[in-house]
């Protein structure tokens, strides 16, 4: 039995791998495809026939390879990117681990060093600004604000408030979201969002199920907006409020997150409020609150001396 484990082909075991985390670990379709790329790029370049194969020395020549490999604006492929090539290898070398399969250690996969993650964000004051920017009595302008408050208020990722349907709870502070991986997690609402969105509702004269749709006329049952939609419409709301830096609904998550550390709270209840499965995807927040603190320290620190 461990012979024919050990011949396993290594298409064979990437196929049961993809399957692994799409059902038992619940990934996006998404994920599931990004992971197939890679390392399907990573068995044909390196001439991986079988499990047995994958070397730590063919690792090595593949992230030779991958380095020399051009990237945006004809510059080398980003750290960042070489990175998630060794993300997907590690975790198929340690579900070949749970399965029994003899292969390498997925710890001997060692991912580059990267510079500290510049994060993109808006002033306070630009921020009062895009509040203020969808501040029109028309259905669409009343959406857009709706829009903006929730995120700000809940920190939703784009995904998950376009997946929304429009019998939220508005009596109640809170509700359940499904995020990554299926994980459920639940979301507070402000007063401004209730407030936003209860005039958006009742506004709406469609039938249609989902919260957010294009406002069109005539149309009895609009569409479900996309992700591409809302980016669009967070994009033309910063024109409006005259921001020139870059504005996406990912950069509100950001606003969302920094506001809650600098405001005191703490960095394992933001990460249970953003639903990051590990600390260390929250842990890029840490540098810009340090950064608060920083000023706190010297504004207020040793004045009677």
């Amino acid at each position: 039995m461990g012979g024919m484990l050990f011949t396993m082909e290594a298409e064979t075991a990437k196929r049961q791998f993809l399957e692994y985390i799409e059902i038992e670990r619940g990934r996006a379709v998404k994920t599931i495809e990004n992971y197939d790329h890679y390392l399907t790029r990573y068995f044909v370049q390196m001439k991986i026939k079988g499990v047995k194969d994958i070397s730590e020395q063919n690792v090595r020549e593949f992230r030779l390879w991958l380095n020399r490999q051009a990237g945006t604006n004809n510059a080398s492929m980003k750290r960042r990117t070489q990175n998630y090539y060794m993300i997907a290898l590690r975790a198929f070398l340690k579900f070949l681990r749970k399965r029994d399969i003899p292969a390498i250690s997925p710890e001997k996969i060692e991912l580059a060093k990267l510079p500290e993650r510049e994060l993109d964000l808006i002033s306070p004051a630009e921020l009062g600004r895009l509040m203020q920017a969808a501040n029109g009595t028309e259905e669409k302008d009343l959406r857009d604000r709706a829009i903006l408050e929730l995120f700000f208020s809940t920190g939703l990722r784009v995904s998950e408030l376009c997946a929304l349907n429009n019998d939220l709870d508005l009596s109640q502070d809170s509700f359940s979201v499904r995020g990554k991986g299926e994980k459920v997690r639940v979301v507070f609402l402000s007063s401004a969002a209730k407030t936003a969105v209860a005039s958006y509702l009742k506004a709406r004269k469609d039938m249609a199920e989902a919260l957010f749709v294009n406002v069109s006329a005539g149309n009895s049952i609009p569409s479900r907006l996309t992700p591409r939609s809302v980016e669009r419409i967070i994009k033309k709301c910063a024109a409006k409020a005259g921001i020139t830096k870059k504005m996406t609904p990912h950069i509100l998550r950001h606003v969302f997150a920094t506001d809650l550390l600098n405001n005191g709270a703490d960095i394992r209840s933001v990460q249970q409020l953003l639903g990051h499965a590990s600390i260390n995807t929250t842990q890029i927040y840490t540098h810009i609150t340090d950064a608060h603190l920083r000023e706190v320290h010297k504004k207020y620190h040793g004045k009677n001396r």
